[in-house]
């Protein structure tokens, strides 16, 4: 056979063969598509709390957020309290994002003159895109110090009995840009209670939830049940809160009605005085406004 043919010959095998290729990079671009970006979810709440209890937002890294958080008496008071406005439990907060993923925080508190510190650190983000997951954890631990004075100061008091702890797991998720929803087990331990009868730890399973209405506005909750009123026949309140939040630039309000005045875990996990079908509902706000220290930037939008 002559070079020309064999040349026409390969020529023809080697234009069959292209159609027949292509399609197979086709049928594997379609198996196998190219890998997306993983994408880390943010702003399932509009601020690193719902309205008590933490929420899985963290700072980002060099934000610091100051926090007043306030709570007027109890509405039922009537007309001679101004319905609980003569009466006010004041909260001052400052957290620290030290990086995306570790905030440090303490706080002062009118209820029993409490000082409070924090540790808060997210263990596992939702992230979308080629390897999704799901939800996000954030583990807390926070101390808490009653500096009241001691009720019997001749007797022989200890410092440490000033002390409470609490320890707790956020486990949340951002269904949709509208709805987010988050489970938040806690245990709280007292060094010191008011009895022999009365336990030190105390567990609760904390439940809360916000609903986009528009860009600036949303409806939030948040409830902790406390699991030692069924285990041991306990008689601890429930303390529930609901509310909106209002951003504004670089301030997020808080507008809610709670039936607790404690503003840290310790406070309104164990000193929930008030029940709502009792009319025991305090109104109250939080205030937001962070600052940018360092080189973060605000990761609450």
């Amino acid at each position: 056979m002559r070079l020309d043919g064999i040349a026409a010959i390969c020529l023809a095998s080697l234009l069959a063969f292209m159609p027949v290729r292509a399609q197979e990079l086709d049928l594997l671009s379609m198996i196998e598509p190219e890998e997306q970006p993983v994408e880390r979810v943010r702003n399932a709440f509009k601020a690193t709390r719902v309205i008590n209890g933490h929420s899985i937002e963290m700072l980002a890294g060099g934000v610091l957020d100051f926090r007043i958080l306030h709570r007027f008496g109890r509405l039922n008071d009537g007309s001679y309290e101004l319905f609980g406005l003569d009466q006010a439990s004041i909260r001052l907060g400052l957290d620290y994002g030290i990086n995306d993923w570790l905030t440090v925080g303490v706080g002062r508190s009118t209820f029993r003159k409490e000082i409070d510190g924090l540790v808060k650190a997210k263990l596992v983000w939702q992230t979308s895109g080629g390897k999704s997951f799901p939800f996000s954890v954030v583990a807390v631990e926070g101390i808490t110090m009653n500096t009241l004075k001691f009720a019997d100061p001749e007797r022989t008091n200890y410092f440490s009995s000033r002390l409470a702890y609490y320890h707790q797991l956020i486990i949340g998720r951002k269904f949709s840009d509208r709805i987010s929803f988050q489970l938040s087990p806690t245990m709280v331990h007292r060094n010191l209670v008011d009895s022999f009868s009365t336990r030190h730890d105390l567990f609760a399973l904390g439940a809360g939830g916000r609903i986009k209405i528009t860009n600036r506005l949303a409806f939030t909750f948040d409830f902790f049940p406390v699991l030692d009123n069924w285990i041991h026949d306990t008689d601890y309140n429930h303390p529930l809160s609901v509310g909106f939040d209002i951003e504004t630039g670089g301030h997020v309000f808080q507008l809610h009605f709670t039936n607790t005045r404690g503003m840290d875990e310790r406070a309104f996990i164990t000193d929930t005085e008030g029940r709502w079908s009792d009319g025991d509902i305090h109104f109250g706000f939080n205030i937001s406004r962070v600052f940018t220290l360092g080189h973060g930037k605000d990761g609450r939008k």
